[in-house]
């Protein structure tokens, strides 16, 4: 099961393995209170990417768009999400933003879900 919680949420015994996909680390956040297994930045969007799409809503089908082509030349990253999946049961993906709806670790769950 491939879940999507803000790491700002506090972590639950029902997270199972926490894999954070962000660039950046958050703000704020020690890392003894943050509870992530793993931090997974490469997966996140570039640099390049992240900057061009500001956070501006009305760039969000073009960010989709491009995160989803970046993330073709990263095939090794989504392969290990999933084989952490099987592993542990449960992945939950853990992002900074304060939009739940339009982030990165929804577009990675979209297509981690629908991987065999």
């Amino acid at each position: 099961m491939i879940r999507v919680k803000r790491i700002y949420e506090d972590a639950a015994k029902d997270d199972g393995y926490r894999i954070l996909v962000d660039r950046l680390w958050p703000r704020g956040l020690t890392k003894n209170k943050a509870r992530v297994d793993l931090w997974m930045k490469e997966i996140a969007p570039s640099d390049t990417l992240r900057k061009w799409y500001g956070h501006e809503p009305e760039r969000w089908p073009e960010f989709e768009k491009r995160y989803r082509v970046e993330l073709t030349k990263r095939k090794e990253l989504l392969t290990e999400i999933k084989r952490l999946e099987k592993e542990h049961g449960k992945v939950t993906l853990l992002f900074g933003r304060k939009d739940e709806k339009q982030n990165q670790a929804v577009i990675l769950a979209n297509i981690l879900k629908v991987q065999a």
